[in-house]
């Protein structure tokens, strides 16, 4: 299925990448799936002020109606906050039936990342992504969004892979596929919610000047 004909991208994100200005792309599972209402819009809406106090466009992703959104209205991100769980998480294999359907759906890490290249989005911003999972030598439990790494041309912002998971077998999976690992103002890879983890990312850079060196 081509999807691109699904896209809508917001006035104001498509103003931005016309313009060459920068867009920061956002999940929307961490409104509808992260947090209680309504701290679940508050959060979505500060996050989004944050990015504009610091010169870029946000573009919170979500699929509505049918239709693949790259850039959300406040009401939009309410709607989601309220219904919660009620949307669909939305992975990769979700999207086609979403479409074909009509109906919500809050991207993951995986999702955002798509419809963000859909959009010419290249940076996207998240919290944690998911990972080998521990004992997935034998369950095969591993998140799509290691494959999406490798597969998808977007540059993912995040404090790391969830403690919870298997971070060595992680970041082996991630070398395998080719996906570079590269801490900001660290040498060793976050931990979501913790800063250390024991485990050496592929390359540090101490400002975003070091990427060009």
């Amino acid at each position: 299925m081509n999807m691109n004909k699904y896209l809508d991208v917001a006035p104001e994100v498509k103003e931005a990448l016309a313009a060459g200005k920068p867009v920061v792309a956002l999940e929307s599972t961490i409104i509808s799936h992260g947090m209680p209402y309504p701290q679940n819009v508050e959060t979505a809406l500060k996050v989004e002020a944050i990015i504009r106090e610091n010169g870029a466009v946000p573009a919170t992703i979500a699929v509505l109606g049918g239709r693949l959104k790259a850039g959300l209205s406040h009401e939009e991100i309410d709607y989601l906050g309220k219904t919660g769980a009620g949307v669909a998480k939305a992975s990769r294999r979700d999207l086609p039936i979403l479409v074909a359907q009509g109906k919500d759906g809050a991207t993951t890490v995986t999702t955002t990342m798509i419809i963000a290249h859909m959009a010419g989005i290249q940076v996207f911003a998240t919290g944690g992504i998911g990972g080998v999972h521990r004992g997935a030598e034998t369950t095969m439990d591993i998140s799509a969004d290691l494959e999406e790494l490798a597969r998808t041309p977007v540059m993912v912002v995040c404090a790391g892979a969830k403690s919870i998971l298997d971070l060595g077998l992680t970041l082996e999976y991630l070398e395998t596929h080719g996906v570079p690992v590269i801490g900001y103002g660290t040498g060793e890879l976050p931990a979501f919610y913790t800063r250390k983890s024991g485990f050496a990312v592929d390359y540090r850079i101490d400002t975003p000047a070091d990427l060009a060196k």
